[in-house]
């Protein structure tokens, strides 16, 4: 158990690579709308004209076929598959021949007349379906010094599938060289636009390597060949998917420590790390993400499908803003982090796994990034909105909200997040009203104003066209579309949250109690958030902090006290918190009651998703959002995580899952407040 009378001694020792900032002293660049300028001249002289970017210590870019005969004659791949040709016994020549079809098959072709093209196309699209894109220009400007100097890794959000086109276009107009892009196999099924992608500089991969040495090989030999000779700039999405709830997810360490390699190997001097935050008014994929959190299958992607979604050109999807973060150095953030002399006991070519000490290093700054990226995050209204018409509903408001109490709440929750330090793009100059009734207008397909009131859209169709449960998911379906855009200023109260909930559960005010239950929930909640390993005390301090400086809290030695005025703040943040709390509290009571011995990883998504109908239509739950997929899974993570569920090795059915019910049970209580968190804390971590 941690005595918060260590908090200081922990606080100095702690190895993450970031710590908590005063978040109304930083500085945002300002930003500029890039489609202004191709509104007023020819796209056609735009996608033409003169593009001569800068380039990696002024050397001339190697040719792509070049590139690949590097890789196929590297140290690194020859060692590989002489071991390959050992362990299987197939010829060193046929072993040879594998790999070079694999890397033709991942290759990218970048070609500049492809890029014209892009240029041309995506200019015409945009303009259609975006009142503004807008770039911190003083962001771009860093990139392109530190572009000069080392190599370079854009690390952007994923939210959508416009995003690594989204970038391509923005280095175009600012001439910066193109990257060069890790896609996942999906594309190579859209047959001519896949290839286009590939002659745009996509080269692509396959989702899983399993133990595939040769492949994985290729692939990490392709990558630090493209970065140890300045080829061009690597992007990679950290995230390793598009996330469909607009939460950032944990991160996927491999491509990272495939571009952090070269450096601690001695190959390069430095590698820039660049995170870049890709902000939507309103996505494109809005309800197709619903509907795949509700288990609707994605659709496949093909040329096909691309040209019948040509009906999104003519629906307004807002503005864009994509923040380019400094760059961040890998050779700081070793320093003091990471003996690189390690590397050098062993030939560079043979391949290593990374120790423990490298692991850690990397995880931490994977963290680092992502939370960079949400720090950078630009707001729009909607978000707020979106956050108090869910929490409306939730609390039964079912006759919708008068539009004039809706607009002083939106402006009291922008107040708020200003004194978090969220990044808002709130226009000052406009009145509130008129801010609002935009947003409501942007997303009419999820909201309705009726009489002066304002409702979520949750009728669909004639009263007796739909079941009871079809009703429901459909419903459902608006609710997680809403949720989606509330999840994506989730990194600006969260820590709060996290506190205002234990203050709420907690069994006094004594600032151990309330710090024991704040350890507890973010525990729990670690597959679900960005919470960096190691930060709790940091984390705490950052909310204690935050809610201090807002006037919720009173914070002293002993004591963590809510004020007078500090009632709605701690209320609306326990609100936000709710939706997950009650979906943990579902999973837990679905694998007490309702778990056979037959579950797996594979069906429990399906069973636990029937057990939550069923609750929903006996009305004993307040939360669609339950219903979500990533809520489920990530709940079963915590909860194999903690050894509260375990997966049985060597059954007859590959993922079969084991269920402590006495601890599950406890868990599900401590969730609900009903246990002290500090036997809670004695028994699960």
């Amino acid at each position: 158990m941690l005595n918060f009378s260590v908090f200081v001694g922990q606080r100095m020792a702690s190895k993450v690579v970031y710590s908590p900032r005063d978040p109304m002293l930083k500085k945002r660049d300002d930003f500029e709308d890039v489609l202004e300028e191709r509104r007023r001249s020819s796209d056609l002289r735009y996608a033409l004209r003169c593009y001569t970017p800068v380039l990696y210590k002024g050397l001339t870019p190697c040719k792509a076929s070049e590139l690949k005969t590097m890789v196929l004659g590297s140290d690194q791949l020859h060692y590989v598959v002489n071991q390959v040709s050992r362990e299987s016994g197939v010829s060193v020549d046929e072993v040879q021949a594998e790999a070079s079809v694999i890397l033709e098959e991942m290759a990218q072709r970048l070609q500049l007349s492809t890029i014209r093209f892009f240029a041309f196309t995506l200019s015409k699209v945009f303009k259609a379906m975006f009142r503004s894109i807008c770039v911190n220009e003083e962001g771009l400007q860093r990139l392109q010094q530190v572009i000069q100097e080392h190599p370079v890794v854009l690390l952007p959000s994923h939210r959508s599938y416009m995003d690594f086109l989204l970038m391509s276009y923005i280095l175009y107009t600012y001439d910066l060289p193109l990257p060069v892009i890790a896609a996942g196999m999906d594309f190579m099924g859209m047959k001519v636009v896949g290839e286009m992608l590939r002659m745009s500089g996509a080269f692509f991969i396959r989702r899983s390597f399993g133990g595939d040495k040769l492949y994985w090989a290729v692939f990490s030999e392709y990558v630090k060949t493209m970065l140890r000779n300045g080829f061009a700039p690597l992007e990679f999405f950290l995230e390793g998917t598009r996330s469909r709830t607009a939460k950032s997810l944990t991160p996927k360490l491999g491509l990272l420590n495939i571009a952090m390699d070269p450096f601690l190997k001695g190959e390069v001097f430095d590698v820039s790390l660049v995170p870049v935050s890709i902000s939507y008014e309103r996505v494109l994929e809005e309800t197709l993400y619903a509907r795949e959190l509700l288990g609707v299958p994605k659709p496949k992607e093909s040329t096909s499908g691309l040209f019948k979604a040509r009906r999104v050109l003519s629906e307004d999807y807002g503005s864009i803003h994509v923040y380019f973060g400094p760059p961040v150095s890998v050779r700081s953030l070793a320093e003091g982090r990471v003996n690189r002399s390690q590397f050098s006991l062993v030939p560079r070519h043979i391949p290593m796994r990374p120790s423990e000490d490298v692991h850690g290093f990397v995880n931490d700054a994977a963290y680092r990034l992502v939370r960079a990226q949400e720090d950078n995050m630009v707001l729009k209204p909607w978000v707020l909105l979106a956050s108090l018409l869910l929490q409306n509903q939730a609390a039964g408001k079912n006759q919708g909200v008068p539009l004039g109490e809706l607009i002083q709440q939106a402006v009291w929750l922008r107040d708020l997040c200003r004194q978090f330090g969220a990044f808002l793009h709130w226009p000052d100059h406009v009145p509130p009203s008129e801010v609002v009734s935009s947003s409501l207008s942007l997303h009419s397909g999820l909201v309705r104003v009726s009489e002066d009131r304002v409702f979520l859209a949750l009728e669909q169709g004639p009263p007796c066209s739909l079941t009871a449960e079809e009703e429901l998911l459909s419903q459902a379906v608006v609710v997680l579309s809403c949720a989606s855009y509330r999840n994506q200023v989730l990194h600006v109260f969260l820590r709060p949250a996290l506190l205002a909930s234990a203050i709420h559960t907690a069994s006094s005010s004594q600032k151990q109690d309330v710090y024991n239950n704040f350890l507890f929930l973010r525990n729990m909640f670690s597959n679900e958030f960005i919470l960096c390993p190691g930060a709790a005390v940091q984390d705490f301090e950052e909310a204690c902090y935050l809610l201090t400086k807002s006037g919720a809290l009173h914070v002293n030695q002993h004591e963590v006290l809510a004020t007078e005025r500090g009632h709605r703040t701690l209320a609306f943040l326990t609100g936000v918190l709710d939706p997950f709390l009650q979906g943990y509290q579902l999973v837990c009571r679905f694998l007490c009651e309702d778990a056979t011995e037959a579950l797996t990883e594979r069906r429990f998504v399906p069973a636990v998703r029937e057990f939550i109908i069923k609750h929903l239509l006996k009305g004993r739950l307040r939360y669609p959002e339950v219903l979500s997929s990533d809520l489920q899974r990530n709940a079963l993570a915590a909860l194999l995580r903690l050894g509260a569920v375990q997966k049985v090795q060597g059954g007859e059915e590959p993922g079969a899952l084991k269920v402590n019910r006495v601890m599950v049970n406890s868990l599900e209580d401590t969730l609900g407040g009903r246990l002290s968190t500090q036997k809670a804390l004695r028994a699960h971590l």
